[in-house]
């Protein structure tokens, strides 16, 4: 019998260089998961040294070669591009503040023409999630900032990736970008976040979430790295997660529908329907 209900993954890497690449996506339909939010890799993770703008393009086409693979397994993916917040390290390594600033925010405007062209359904970006200088956390702000207005002018959502706890700065520098902060999903959230939380598959207060009627999505930071395997969660872990809440009877199959289908309908606008 057909699964009934869709489990979206909504935070999801693949990486053919260091993991196994979509085939690892057969784990998460045999456990029951029917979409994946995929979200681009830093550049080093694809062998990209970014020193223009478009050399960020290569990161992007590789996900979205990837997102067509999954695609052909029976599995919906939709692609995030964007530039990871810790790309400012490796960047400084080798160029200025500002020179990292202006590659940082060039690439993203790459991201966005992916998302004009309809070859993605938003943008990444973030601000570090550990301890940097004043000097690279103004500057980290500032590239945000204009993430949020890129998403704002293009009325796409925006993931990030930033330190953990509420961030509820961002919900200003969503209003001064133009951008609903609604449709801003802090990744690896915490349950404190004014933004819309995209929680881990291991969270202890999922079923309260579920119970109370909170809004969010679940997603593993599936790693894809042999070297390190089931970091951050394994593949199979949200629909795991969901069929063993189902089991218990701590969610029904109408709470599944509202999280893994209204909510990323809602916020996303694009068909999570099975």
């Amino acid at each position: 019998m057909s699964q009934e209900f869709p489990i979206l993954d909504d935070h999801f890497h693949l990486n053919r260089r260091t993991g196994r690449g979509p085939e690892v996506i057969k784990e998460f339909m045999c456990s029951g998961g029917t979409h994946i939010v995929l979200v681009t890799l830093p550049s080093w993770s694809c062998g990209v040294t970014p020193v223009k703008p478009a050399d960020f393009r290569e990161v992007f086409d590789s996900a979205l070669a990837d997102a067509n693979a999954v695609c052909e397994l029976g599995c919906t993916c939709y692609c995030m591009a964007g530039v990871h917040p810790a790309e400012v390290g490796r960047l400084l390594e080798r160029m200025s503040l500002s020179e990292a600033e202006e590659l940082m925010k060039g690439g993203l405007d790459v991201a966005a023409e992916y998302v004009a062209e309809g070859k993605c359904i938003g943008i990444k970006s973030g601000r570090p999630h550990y301890p940097v200088s004043s000097e690279v956390w103004e500057m980290s702000n500032r590239v945000l900032s204009h993430a949020l207005t890129l998403a704002g002018e293009l009325d796409c959502p925006l993931q990030i990736h930033a330190e953990s706890g509420p961030c509820d700065d961002v919900i200003d520098m969503a209003k001064k970008a133009g951008m609903d902060s609604s449709r801003v999903i802090k990744h690896f959230a915490t349950c404190d976040t004014p933004l819309h939380p995209s929680v881990t598959a291991r969270e202890p207060f999922l079923a309260d979430w579920f119970r109370d009627g909170r809004e969010f999505t679940m997603e593993s930071d599936f790693m894809d790295d042999n070297s390190r395997p089931g970091a951050v969660n394994g593949p199979r872990s949200v629909p795991r997660t969901i069929q063993r809440m189902l089991q218990k009877g701590e969610i029904t199959v109408d709470d599944v529908c509202r999280i893994h289908l209204d909510v990323p309908s809602k916020l996303y606008r694009v068909s999570f329907e099975v």
